[in-house]
C-alpha cells in the first residue's frame, strides 16, 4: 500500500453529476466512474468519507417555490441523498471496496443511522463511508 498524502478525506459528490444525459436520475456509467475513483483512492491507503447530494432526483428548494412547504421539500431532498448513497455504495462494492451508507435520518431497514463512533469504526475497518440525509434538519 502506498503512503497516502492524507490519512482521511471527505469527498462531496453533487447529485447533479449523476444525472444522465438521457434524463435518467442516475447515469450508471458516471456512477461507476466515481466509484472507481473512490475505490482507487481507498486502495492507495486513504480512508474515504463521501457526502452525496440528491439534486439529480429532487430539489427541495425548487418545489417549495411551487407551493410545497419548505420543510417538506427539504425533507424530500434528504431522502434523495439516501437513494444516491445506496446506489453509490453498490457501485463502490462492485469496484472491489467495502462500503457502508450511514444516514442522518433513521432508516434501519435501508442503512445505518449516522453515529460518529460507528462511522469511525467503519473507516478503521477498511470501508468507505457514505454520508446521507444531510443533517436531518430542514432549512440547513
Amino acid at each position: 500500500m502506498a503512503n497516502p498524502a492524507y490519512r482521511r478525506a471527505i469527498v462531496k459528490v453533487s447529485g447533479e453529476c449523476l444525472l444522465g444525459v438521457d434524463g435518467a436520475s442516475i447515469d450508471q456509467s458516471m456512477l461507476a466512474r466515481i466509484a472507481a475513483d473512490i475505490a482507487a483512492a481507498h486502495k492507495a491507503g486513504t480512508q474515504i468519507g463521501v457526502v452525496i447530494g440528491g439534486g439529480n432526483i429532487f430539489r427541495g428548494v425548487k418545489v417549495s417555490a411551487q407551493g410545497i412547504p419548505r420543510q417538506t421539500g427539504d425533507s424530500m431532498g434528504m431522502l434523495a441523498t439516501v437513494m444516491n448513497a445506496l446506489a453509490l455504495e453498490v457501485a463502490i462494492e462492485q469496484a472491489g471496496v467495502a462500503a457502508r451508507t450511514l444516514s442522518a435520518l433513521a432508516m434501519p431497514q435501508l442503512c445505518e443511522t449516522y453515529e460518529r463512533r460507528q462511522a469511525v469504526r467503519h473507516l478503521d475497518g477498511g470501508r468507505v463511508v457514505l454520508l446521507a440525509g444531510g443533517t436531518a434538519n430542514p432549512f440547513f
